[in-house]
């Protein structure tokens, strides 16, 4: 037995320093996923009711087949991005590469627009609407962030006078609490003509705006034309609770942006300089493509957490704007604590479960090759 121990120390000796965070990640993380998909096979309000099967599934989806066919065509749409990123080098021929992808993305799209019908036909019309509306909150408040956090990153990496400051104030939205800040926008969004933003916008010859009590699509506000489905994009209610999410990530991904930019070596900047390159150039050229691995992290991360934004959002919505603010976390947290039904409540999280997967595949494609890039 000793000759085992002496043999297997150190393994055993990192299994055991290991097994502490293996049991709060299995045990708060790991089972309650597993515990929420025997909950979304039960009536279950309260206490555990009658074995119901895919019962909730069928009330939600409509038609569960339907539902792996709109998966299929989000990997199928995957596909023909990995088929073009990886062959279209390698063939003699690029147009092949360029048809067989068109081909699949057509497909997909076919599948995904015939299978979200039905379902819409069928299932629970509200639900399937918050997975649209969380969708626009997290394209447009994840790219946003990022994309602001990587540029005050890339400014407070200059020689600026005073950068000393802005990065201790960089991480104050982030460490509001939700509730706090989501009462304060509440206030500067108000709908009365003398609310903050209204007299704001009033200096620019702006008319006054409902803001967070308007539900008329924002391509309605702009364009002027009512367009229905997806393209419709988000509320003028939901834009504002995305510019929240924007206001609160956007300083704290810069602090984690700038810490990527301190580590690349500055003799790649000085001999890019010493070339004749821009600023811009030096930025898109080297910056961006080192820093790559830290945004797709940040993409990644954002992306799923996005998924479950609520506290702010809770906060900040109201009647006026009927559904429209209502994402999908709302929406599980209505069944669950206002209608008290477990079991569909944890079905719907288990759906929510499957498509942050294919997204979190989806990312993950479209930036492995980056994720290898070297400056040029």
């Amino acid at each position: 037995m000793s000759k085992f121990f002496n043999k297997y120390s150190e393994q055993i000796n990192g299994y055991l320093f290991i097994f502490p965070a293996f049991l709060i990640i299995g045990l708060f993380g790991i089972f309650p996923v597993f515990f929420g998909m025997y909950m979304s096979v039960h009536k279950w309000k309260v206490f555990k009711g009658r074995f119901l099967g895919f019962e909730n599934y069928q009330k939600i989806l409509g038609d569960i087949g339907s539902f792996w066919i709109f998966i299929l065509g989000l990997l199928i749409m995957i596909a023909s991005y990995w088929v073009w990123s990886e062959f279209k080098d390698r063939m003699k021929r690029r147009i092949y590469c360029f048809i067989i992808s068109i081909l699949l993305l057509v497909i997909s799209l076919y599948l995904i627009n015939v299978s979200w019908a039905t379902m819409m036909q069928t299932g629970d019309e509200d639900f399937l609407n918050s997975l649209i509306y969380i969708f626009y909150y997290s394209f447009f408040a994840i790219t946003t962030e990022v994309g602001l956090g990587l540029l005050i990153a890339f400014a407070l990496y200059q020689k600026l006078k005073g950068k000393q400051f802005f990065q201790m104030i960089l991480l104050f939205p982030y460490i509001t609490p939700a509730v706090m800040g989501g009462a304060v926008f509440f206030i500067i969004f108000g709908k009365a003509e003398n609310s903050i933003l209204n007299e704001l916008i009033g200096l620019f010859g702006y008319d006054p705006q409902l803001w967070l009590f308007d539900k008329r699509k924002i391509t309605e506000i702009l364009f002027g034309v009512k367009i229905d489905g997806f393209f419709a994009g988000p509320s003028l209610a939901l834009l504002t609770s995305i510019l929240y999410g924007v206001w609160s990530y956007t300083g704290y991904y810069a602090i984690i942006l700038l810490a990527g930019l301190s580590i690349i070596p500055s003799d790649l900047y000085e001999a890019a300089k010493a070339e004749g390159a821009s600023r811009w150039q030096t930025f898109i050229k080297i910056t961006v493509p080192l820093l790559m691995p830290i945004i797709f992290f940040l993409l990644l991360t954002g992306f799923i957490n996005s998924f479950q934004a609520f506290n702010h959002i809770m906060v900040m919505k109201t009647s006026s704007a009927g559904e429209t603010m209502d994402v999908v976390t709302i929406e599980i947290f209505d069944h669950f604590w206002d209608r008290v039904k477990f079991g569909y409540a944890a079905a719907e999280g288990v759906v929510l479960f499957i498509i942050l997967n294919v997204l979190a595949i989806s990312q993950y494609v479209i930036f492995r090759k980056r994720l290898m890039l070297q400056p040029e």
